[in-house]
């Protein structure tokens, strides 16, 4: 019948198993990974002024949805996408399109870093709202996709299962019809577990979602959303991280591993589920040593000493130049030792009358180097994409601002 939704029957063990099992010779040494993970995410934490980590979590998230985006062959730096949230839209309608869908990813991700969806990254309806509140913000041609058989031109629907058959490679997964009871089995798998499995179900849960493809499109970055939202809970991450970046660096590998995990058990060894134990267990050994070293390079950036020196040469290379007023440069560094900084402090701090203080604000505020709420409210960091280059190198890739 014409509109009717295929359903080929397939059992929902077919994404089995759903975790590494206790009894996996592989188990112990994720468990040792996992916290180590904790143990440096929560290091790297407690090293930021409360201030300073919400500026560095409001760039993490530009630098999250760029490399989100470049793995699914978008290119939008964050420059342009800094841009378009200040309403600054380039003329090509193929560069607004794509920074449209940035902004998109940000705004989820920063409804995420706000609470919006904890205690359900990993249930039905969170993975749904996820994927409704993405597409609802993108541009009607980035919600069309072409079928690969037919030609036939589908319309993505914003938080609705896909109604059509789909093929991703190799793998051809479950048909339409069967989605609600696999959804409902990975909710029940990957919802509700302590601390420790919450982190171990990450990666699992990453690629089953994959694999089970319940959108149209829009897939990939829902699952690295997901994932970035249940690991930011169970280790209370502040979103000062996040894995996106080293799965971007390390591509092949990332794809090579969601491949692996498509495949069958091997042998009686290979757990006792329909999917490979052992490629589950190689994929939550690579997604943790990547969130590890990732942690690990922030840490690296934001050492204090490291951080306040690439700051001041570059203060001082603007005042000598006279882009700043002199003095500048002691804002900046109270800033990034104490976060925040009172209107009123300025002129004791710098010795300088209310005028100067207030001219030298001005100057900083201007720049986007800090930011405030209001005329009276404190001073705080910010840390613009276009300083990135230079004040936290390596974040991602030095780009030109484009036209």
């Amino acid at each position: 019948m014409p509109g009717q939704i295929t359903d080929r029957g397939e059992d929902i063990r077919l994404i089995e198993p759903l975790l590494v099992s206790d009894g996996s010779p592989h188990r112990s040494g994720l468990a040792d990974l996992a916290i180590t993970l904790g143990q440096k995410s929560a290091s790297l934490r407690a090293s930021l002024p409360p201030k300073i980590m919400e500026a560095l979590a409001t760039i993490v998230r530009s630098m999250n949805c760029y490399y989100s985006n470049l793995i699914e062959g978008h290119d939008t730096h964050p420059i342009d996408i800094e841009r378009a949230l200040n309403e600054d839209f380039s003329s090509d309608p193929r560069q607004r399109d794509l920074q449209q869908e940035a902004t998109a990813h940000i705004f989820v991700q920063q409804w995420i870093d706000q609470g919006g969806i904890d205690g359900m990254a990993a249930s039905f309806e969170g993975i749904r709202l996820i994927h409704l509140r993405f597409c609802d913000l993108l541009p009607a041609e980035m919600l069309r996709v072409e079928h690969p058989s037919t030609g036939k031109i589908l319309e993505v629907k914003p938080g609705e299962l896909r109604e059509h058959d789909v093929r991703v490679g190799n793998h051809v997964p479950p048909s339409p019809g069967a989605l609600p009871r696999f959804m409902d089995r990975f909710e029940q798998g990957y919802s509700g577990l302590g601390k420790l499995d919450s982190i171990l179900a990450a990666a699992g849960a990453h690629h089953r979602l994959l694999y089970i493809h319940p959108f149209l499109d829009g897939n990939g970055r829902v699952a690295r959303l997901m994932s970035y939202a249940m690991l930011r809970e169970a280790l209370d991450t502040g979103g000062v991280w996040s894995i996106a970046r080293g799965l971007a660096r390390n591509e092949a590998q990332y794809k090579t591993h969601l491949n692996n995990c498509d495949l069958q058990r091997r042998n009686d060894l290979d757990g006792r589920g329909n999917l490979s134990e052992e490629a589950l267990a190689e994929f939550q050994k690579f997604f943790l040593n990547t969130c590890i070293d990732q942690v690990e390079f922030m840490e690296e950036l934001m050492q204090p000493n490291k951080l306040r020196a690439r700051a001041k040469v570059w203060c001082e290379e603007e005042m000598s130049s006279g882009e700043l007023p002199p003095k500048s440069d002691r804002v900046i560094t109270t800033l990034l030792d104490r976060g925040e900084l009172g209107r009123g402090e300025v002129p004791e701090l710098l010795g300088v009358s209310d005028r100067s203080a207030q001219r030298i604000t001005r100057a900083l505020l201007d720049k986007g180097i800090i930011t405030s709420n209001s005329t009276r409210a404190p001073l705080e960091m910010a840390f613009p994409a276009g300083l990135a280059a230079r004040w936290l190198p390596g974040l991602f890739p030095e780009r030109r601002i484009s036209q």
